[in-house]
């Protein structure tokens, strides 16, 4: 149940019944040679889709930009300051709770939003409490991050045994051919692993991973891949959630 295809009246009538909201979050940034640039977006949306119809939940509108400074030196890539990004995720978080939402679970596409988005969750607490005080409604948070949890790992380490890596992975690239299939890429690479290690800052990032992988052997995702680590990640994720929103 996506919230941009409902009328205000099917909003309403949903929260009569339910106060939780899943809210896809992900990233426009460099995914190397054959890595989409929306790549952190579509999987954040597919999964958060996917769990929504799972657990008959709304889910709103994804947030496809996120805090990816560190990939600038590589065209098409778009970041938002922390600071802006916690400022939106708190605007979009208390104009659903004016409605009446008080669960708001978090799917995530891009390990650099984390640490923002657990921020925004305690400035918006800090603002609930001092604008209402003891009659503050009881608004909870969670974040999942699509690529965690057993399933996922285990069919990860099946399908790219030492060579997944941590950015432009074959999982991710394999979620999103399998969404977006006419959008596969077929790119040579070379070397068929890419170097692993840390950075400083985004011209360290590109002088140290040219072409934008860390770790990574992208050439081995295949969509058939993707569509079971989608399925693997939703069915994870929807438990999570139904514990979320019943929990006392």
């Amino acid at each position: 149940m996506l919230l941009h295809d409902c009328t205000w009246a099917e909003v309403a009538a949903y929260l009569s019944t339910g106060k939780g909201i899943i809210m896809p979050i992900g990233s426009t940034e460099q995914h190397g040679p054959n890595g989409l640039v929306g790549t952190d977006a579509i999987c954040a949306e597919a999964v958060a889709h996917a769990v929504g119809d799972a657990v008959g939940a709304m889910v709103g509108p994804t947030i496809p930009v996120g805090m990816a400074v560190h990939h600038m030196e590589f065209p098409g890539s778009m970041t938002l300051r922390p600071s802006t990004l916690l400022a939106l995720i708190h605007d979009y978080v208390l104009s659903l709770a004016e409605h009446g939402f008080e669960r708001f679970f978090f799917v995530n596409g891009h390990g650099g939003n984390i640490a923002t988005v657990r921020a925004a969750f305690y400035e918006i607490h800090a603002e609930n409490r001092a604008r209402h005080g003891k009659d503050a409604p009881e608004l909870r948070f969670a974040l999942a991050n699509w690529w965690e949890g057993d399933a996922v790992g285990r069919l990860s380490r099946e399908f790219y045994p030492g060579v997944e890596g941590s950015h432009a992975t074959p999982s991710e690239v394999a979620l999103t051919q399998h969404v977006r299939p006419h959008a596969i890429k077929a790119v040579a690479m070379s070397p068929a692993v890419a170097p692993a290690g840390g950075f400083h800052d985004a011209r360290d990032f590109r002088r140290r991973y040219p072409d934008g992988r860390i770790g990574s052997n992208p050439a081995l995702a295949r969509p058939e891949h993707g569509k079971r680590l989608l399925e693997a990640s939703a069915a994870a994720i929807a438990e999570q959630y139904r514990s979320f929103v019943t929990e006392s």
